[in-house]
């Protein structure tokens, strides 16, 4: 960027070399290190990456906590999926070989972490299986989790919304969870046995 300002400055245009070379140096590195990123990303979509951080900040700031991912698709109104994939660009790429943790005798690699997804037969029978648990609790019971855990809701969120009291939404839970645990683990059996 230094030597095209030099070779391109004009002394008749009465600037300063320093005010004509400023801004052609920093497009050269912005240029390098779009051209060079070991992943192209278009401008629209790092334009969308932009948008949705700066709306997570306001939010932030607005509500107090981490917005929703359905909270800043409404602020700018575009889709969940399209902020997850926003956020997703932004995010720099990582080696397999990256160590994740680093002890002085067996460092743990980002390849050492990333589990074997051929077996799906398997994790189907589990979904089934989850499944099968949740079809099994009493309405209450199943809207308490689902509000908690697929929806965010807090305990206060939910006591409110259901009519009872925190305390009471706790132990709904907790009791729902024992008995999913329950039967997954007879399920289980069953399927080894």
């Amino acid at each position: 960027g230094l030597l095209k300002a030099i070779d391109n400055f004009q002394l008749e245009h009465e600037v300063n070399f320093s005010t004509y070379a400023v801004p052609m140096v920093i497009g050269e590195i912005k240029r390098y290190l779009r051209d060079n990123n070991s992943i192209h990303i278009s401008r629209s979509i790092k334009s969308m990456s932009h948008r949705v951080q700066l709306a997570r900040e306001e939010l932030t700031k607005t509500i107090c906590r981490d917005p929703k991912v359905s909270e800043i698709a409404d602020a700018l109104e575009l889709t969940p999926e399209e902020v997850v994939f926003a956020f997703n660009a932004s995010q720099e790429p990582l080696s397999l070989y990256d160590p994740v943790f680093n002890d002085s005798t067996d460092p743990v690699y980002v390849m050492d972490t990333i589990s074997d997804q051929s077996n799906c037969s398997e994790i189907w029978l589990e979904k089934l299986a989850l499944q099968e648990a949740l079809d099994r609790l009493q309405p209450r019971e199943r809207h308490i989790l689902e509000a908690r855990f697929f929806e965010g809701k807090t305990q206060v969120e939910i006591a409110g919304q259901v009519g009872i009291s925190q305390a009471q939404v706790s132990r709904i839970e907790k009791s729902a969870l024992q008995l999913i645990r329950s039967y997954y683990k007879q399920t289980r059996e069953r399927e080894e046995g």
